[in-house]
């Protein structure tokens, strides 16, 4: 456990020096700043009207509003894990760092492991805090919150955590720069694969469909962060929650049990296949 706590500090002090933590709290904060301008106006404009027709024009305004900073977070909880990660083994092999952590007691699953695991704590408190106060902000703002709060941002820190895995063990075949981009480049093909099949889902092109399904599946932090969206959504009935669904902060079309489950095996697998790989590994 010693060992654990070890290598886990030595990934925050390296991030620390590396300046880490400093771009990601600058983004955070221009991003809350501006997910509380949106918020302001949009809830003024709305001040002294009721239900419009068949639309709850607060409830549709709070639902899209919280679903954008879902997303803002979720971006931005995947730039640090990126960064946390993406030079875990052949950054540090190539700097000679690593050489001197894999002898024995130690060896390279425990180092692989504890890498992780403080990679992930970190990632899935700053995910939490991130999603707390943009719940807070659209609350303050427009007096609106979701039926459910809390499993949104279990399942945002799930997202981020399989992210974590995925850089890891990008970590251990590819240079720093080709990993990070690898893993920007399946976020934003995870992202437009779940907006095509929202779009397909709502013009019922089974098709387009069913290959979005199949890319949610194959990177279940696109799942999660769908399954996150139809929790948020789910208080809204009607009319109201159509138009949501029809938006891309409110559609979502994998989600439930499975989706969660499949997640929890798909980590394990990715954390095994990554420690396999590294221990064939020549340093």
């Amino acid at each position: 456990m010693t060992a654990v706590l070890t290598i886990a500090g030595y990934g925050f002090r390296e991030a620390l020096r590396r300046k880490v933590f400093a771009v990601v709290l600058i983004l955070t904060a221009a991003f809350l700043a501006l997910l509380w301008i949106a918020c302001h106006f949009t809830f003024k404009h709305l001040e002294g009207l009721g239900p419009h027709g068949f639309i709850d024009p607060r409830a549709f305004a709070g639902s899209t509003l919280l679903g954008l900073g879902i997303f803002g977070t979720l971006f931005l909880g995947v730039v640090l894990s990126i960064f946390l990660t993406l030079g875990v083994v052949n950054g540090d092999a190539e700097r000679g760092l690593l050489q001197p952590l894999v002898v024995r007691p130690v060896g390279r699953a425990t180092l692989l492991l504890s890498r992780f695991a403080g990679a992930a704590a970190v990632a899935v408190v700053y995910v939490v805090v991130v999603y707390g106060c943009g719940l807070a902000i659209v609350d303050m703002t427009g007096n609106w919150t979701p039926a459910h709060i809390f499993v949104p941002g279990i399942e945002l820190a799930g997202s981020v955590v399989i992210v974590v895995a995925l850089s890891l063990l990008g970590s251990v075949v590819l240079s720093s720069i080709a990993n990070g981009i690898a893993v920007f480049m399946l976020f934003g093909a995870g992202l437009v694969a779940g907006l095509l099949g929202t779009i397909g889902h709502d013009l019922q092109s089974h098709t387009v469909e069913h290959i979005a399904t199949a890319a949610a599946w194959a990177l279940p932090f696109e799942a999660l962060y769908q399954d996150c969206l139809h929790i948020v959504q789910s208080g809204a009935t009607g009319a109201t929650g159509a138009l949501i669904e029809l938006g891309p902060f409110g559609g979502a079309f994998v989600h439930g049990w499975e989706v969660r489950l499949w997640s929890v095996g798909y980590l394990a697998a990715t954390l095994a296949l990554a420690i396999w790989r590294f221990s064939r590994k020549d340093l």
